[in-house]
C-alpha cells in the first residue's frame, strides 16, 4: 500500500512550510533515514527524513511551493508490488487528468459555449475519466484540496488557485460553481470583479502600481512573513513601556582586555558575552523579570535562559543561551560564536531558538547609541543594547571622561511592573560597572 509523506511539523507554531526543495526523483528507492526534501520553516531550512522503505513515486507538491499546510500530503513511496494505478487511488486523480483538466478551463469561453450547446456532449465525450472522478464523492484530488488550520477544506482547481494566489485573493471567500461546488476560474473571475455577464469577455489586466521610479520586487520568505507577522501582533497587544539607564563600562572594558590578553587564551570574548552574563546575573537577583503574561496567571521561570537576537539574511533569529547564569564566560562566548555562525547557514535546530525567558538586541556594533527594542512574546522584557562612546560625566564634583553604554528595557507592563523593571536595571548597571562580581 502506498504511503503518504506529509508536510511535518517542525516547531509548536508552525502551520504551513515552503517545499524549498525535493532531494529524490520519482522511481529513486528510499530507505528509512534517507533525505526526501529540504522544508522552510519560518526560521531555518530543515531537512525531512523518510520514515519507511520504498520505491519514491509520485511529488505532489513541486519545489519551491510556499505555504503548504501541515500534514498536507507531498509525495508518496511505494511499497514493493505497488504501481501507478495504486497512486492514482492514493492520490485520487492522475496527471493526464489534471493536465485534461487545466486545458478545459484554459479553453477561450466562445469554445467553451460552444461545447456547452449540445448539453455538454463534447465535454462529456472527451473527458470523461475527469467528470466521474470528480463527481465521486469518495475521490477527491489531493492537487485540489488544502488543509487549511483554522477551516474546513477547499476545493478548487490548479488554475483557480494559481490565479487566486497571483491576484491575493482568499479562496475561503469564494463560492464555487463547479462539480460538487468545487472552485474554478470563472468563480475567482467573478471575485476579482471581471466582467462575466457577456459570452466570452474577459476581466481587464490589472494594471501595475506605479511606484514613480525604478524598483525590484524581493519575494517575502516565510521566515520574513512570519517575523512581520508577530511584531505586529506584539507591537499591537502587548502594552510595552520603556526604561533606559547609562552603564560607564571603562573597568569592564579593561577586564576583557586583559582575560583576551592572557597567556595561552584560545577565547576572544567580547563586550556582548558580559552583557549578557551580567543580564543572567540580574535575572537571577530579579526574577520577577525573567517572566511570562497569560490570561490566568504570570508565569515565572526557574531557569535564566536568554534569547540573544542573530541578524541573517533573512531576518532576526533568537538561538538560546540555557541556563546562562550558570556558564562562564568562554563557555557564552563559544556557544554564541557557534549560535551566530549556524544561524546565518539556515542550520539551527528549533529546540536551539525555541522558547527562552528574556531577549538582548545589541546594535553597539553598529554605532547605535539608543534604541528600542520589540518585545518577542512570550517573553516580557527585552534589553536593547547600544555603543560604547566616550562622554564627559561627572565625578565626585568634577568633570571626567568615561565609557558609555546606554541600554533600554521594554517591557510589558502586564507582567513586569515599572519598579520590578527598574530593579533590574539597576542591578545589571552595578554589575556592568564593576564586572569583578561576573568572576565571582
Amino acid at each position: 500500500m502506498p504511503i503518504q509523506i506529509l508536510m511535518p511539523a517542525l516547531s509548536p507554531t508552525m502551520t504551513e512550510g515552503k517545499l524549498a526543495k525535493w532531494r529524490v526523483k520519482e522511481g529513486d528507492s528510499v530507505s528509512s533515514g534517507d533525505i526526501l526534501a529540504e522544508i522552510e520553516t519560518d526560521k531555518a531550512t530543515m531537512e525531512l527524513e523518510a520514515a519507511d522503505e520504498g520505491i519514491f513515486g509520485k511529488i505532489l507538491v513541486p519545489e519551491g511551493t510556499e505555504g503548504v499546510a501541515v500534514n498536507e500530503p507531498i509525495g508518496v513511496i511505494l511499497e514493493e508490488g505497488d504501481d501507478a494505478i495504486v497512486v492514482e487511488a492514493v492520490t485520487g486523480v492522475s496527471e493526464p487528468e489534471q493536465e485534461a483538466e487545466e486545458e478545459l478551463e484554459e479553453e477561450p469561453e466562445p469554445e467553451r459555449e460552444a461545447q456547452r450547446g449540445d448539453g455538454n456532449k463534447a465535454v462529456s465525450e472527451e473527458l470523461p475519466s475527469v467528470l466521474t472522478s470528480v463527481s465521486e464523492p469518495n475521490v477527491v484530488p489531493l492537487t485540489n484540496t488544502k488543509s487549511e488550520a483554522d477551516g474546513p477544506r477547499i476545493f478548487a482547481s490548479p488554475l483557480a488557485r494559481r490565479i487566486a494566489q497571483n491576484s491575493d485573493i482568499d479562496l475561503s471567500s469564494i463560492t464555487g460553481t463547479g462539480p460538487n461546488g468545487r472552485i474554478v476560474k470563472v468563480d475567482v473571475e467573478k471575485a476579482l470583479g471581471g466582467d462575466v455577464g457577456m459570452v466570452g469577455a474577459r476581466r481587464p489586466a490589472l494594471k501595475a502600481t506605479d511606484y514613480s521610479q525604478p524598483s525590484i520586487e524581493l519575494p517575502n520568505s516565510t521566515m520574513r512573513k512570519t517575523i512581520a507577522r508577530r511584531l505586529l501582533e506584539a507591537k499591537q497587544t502587548v502594552p510595552h513601556f520603556y526604561l533606559t539607564l547609562d552603564c560607564q563600562i571603562d573597568n569592564l572594558v579593561e577586564l576583557r582586555q586583559q582575560l583576551n590578553g592572557r597567556d595561552g587564551a584560545d577565547y576572544k570574548l567580547s563586550i556582548n558575552d558580559f552583557v549578557i552574563k551580567a543580564a543572567a546575573l540580574a535575572l537571577r537577583q530579579v526574577p520577577e523579570a525573567n517572566a511570562s503574561w497569560t490570561d490566568t496567571a504570570i508565569r515565572l521561570y526557574e531557569n535564566v535562559d536568554i534569547s540573544i537576537a542573530v541578524a541573517t539574511d533573512g531576518g532576526l533569529i533568537t538561538p538560546v543561551l540555557r541556563k546562562a547564569d550558570e556558564k562562564g564566560l568562554q563557555q557564552i562566548s563559544n556557544e554564541m560564536q557557534d549560535f551566530v555562525s549556524r544561524a546565518r547557514e539556515g542550520k539551527l535546530r528549533p529546540e536551539e531558538y525555541q522558547g527562552g525567558g528574556f531577549s538582548i538586541s545589541n546594535l553597539g556594533m553598529y554605532g547605535i547609541r539608543e534604541f528600542a527594542a520589540i518585545i518577542n512574546p512570550p517573553q516580557s522584557c527585552i534589553l536593547a543594547v547600544g555603543t560604547a562612546t566616550k562622554q564627559p560625566v561627572v565625578r565626585g564634583g568634577a568633570i571626567a571622561i568615561a565609557t558609555v553604554m546606554s541600554c533600554t528595557l521594554s517591557c510589558d507592563h502586564r507582567s513586569v511592573d515599572g519598579v520590578v523593571g527598574a530593579r533590574f536595571m539597576q542591578v545589571f548597571q552595578s554589575i556592568v560597572e564593576d564586572p569583578l562580581a561576573i568572576l565571582l
